[in-house]
């Protein structure tokens, strides 16, 4: 199950939440490095903590804390428009 934060922030968009998904996919997918994604994905929908991905990925949680922070932004960016 997805964290409730990624898509209420989104709630301001006034879309069907079915439209939301679909746009917050193809944003992750298509617009994303590679790593914000890892790290997106293991925060929100593997529901893992910063130090747990930290760990995973062997770098410090400054370091996920920074991804996770560009990628969320990269994605509010994005899902703007």
């Amino acid at each position: 199950m997805v964290k409730n934060t990624l898509f209420e922030e989104m709630a301001s968009f006034r879309l069907p939440t079915k439209v939301q998904r679909k746009r917050v996919n193809r944003v992750i997918r298509e617009e994303l490095t590679d790593r914000q994604r890892q790290v997106l994905m293991a925060y929100y929908f593997d529901e893992k903590n910063i130090t747990q991905i930290a760990s995973d990925l062997g770098v410090n949680k400054s370091t996920v804390s920074r991804i996770l922070h560009r990628a969320e932004n990269r994605l509010k960016r994005f899902l703007k428009y």
